[in-house]
């Protein structure tokens, strides 16, 4: 049977980090990419070697999307180079930078950021890519508990989640013919460096978020990883267009 291959966006560290590494263990092969940290990634690489799966690390700014073409010369090369066809199956969009701000004091510029990290990158990043999606793949695009709910100061970054999240349903319509899957999995807070690492050292809004949620705590890396994985696996071939949020049940 042939070894399924995953393109992860901002896989070396956080969410996307433990997401390549579960899909490693699901038995895909993984490509991840990094924005800055090299090491980092080159360190996921090793770890998901280790494991008996290939993985490759290749440096992207999904802000930019004149750097998309270049891109896929270099991840459809590499594929070209180790399956002997430039396809792979799985894209997950999960790259992205955090924005703090009161609405009242967010920039044009910092909107702008938000626009084309969120919601103009993963929108064309994804249209660059899906002629390279294997029929029967999917898509994975990381959302926030933030599209559902309300806390002050995320309005720019939730309102592009917001937008993903309707793209999503749009992709799992306009590619079925493909029978390429599309969903959402949108995490709640998670304890990870994101946005200068607020869910992990601010104690404030961890004791919130941990009052708030049914589970009784912010959310760890490892709680968002698997779902992603089980998303690319045979096992949730009837689940599409569908958003998942993996928040521990926060302001039910």
């Amino acid at each position: 049977m042939k070894t399924k291959t995953a393109l992860v966006t901002g896989g070396s560290r956080g969410l996307g980090r433990d997401m390549a590494i579960n899909l490693a263990k699901k038995g895909l092969d993984v490509i991840i990419t990094y924005h800055s940290n090299e090491v980092a990634a080159q360190e996921v690489v090793k770890i998901i070697e280790d494991m008996g799966q290939k993985a490759k690390a290749v440096q992207l700014d999904t802000s930019t999307t004149s750097g998309f073409d270049s891109f896929f010369e270099n991840v459809t090369a590499y594929l070209n180079k180790v399956n002997g066809n430039p396809n792979f199956d799985f894209l997950v969009n999960n790259a992205g930078t955090g924005l703090y701000v009161p609405f009242m004091e967010t920039t044009e510029e910092q909107f702008d950021e938000m626009v084309n990290v969120h919601l103009k990158g993963v929108y064309f990043l994804t249209q660059k890519a899906v002629p390279y999606l294997n029929d029967e793949g999917g898509i994975v695009n990381i959302s926030s508990g933030l599209a559902r709910f309300t806390l002050p100061n995320s309005s720019a970054y939730a309102s592009m989640k917001g937008g993903v999240d309707v793209f999503t349903r749009y992709l799992a319509k306009e590619l079925a013919h493909k029978k390429i899957r599309a969903n959402v999995v949108a995490p709640g807070a998670v304890a990870t460096d994101f946005g200068g690492g607020e869910n992990k050292t601010n104690e404030a809004k961890r004791k919130l978020i941990s009052g708030a949620t049914a589970l009784g705590r912010v959310g760890e890396p490892e709680d968002i990883g698997s779902i992603v994985a089980f998303l690319c696996t045979d096992d949730a071939g009837w689940i599409n267009g569908q958003r998942i949020e993996a928040t521990g049940g926060v302001f039910l």
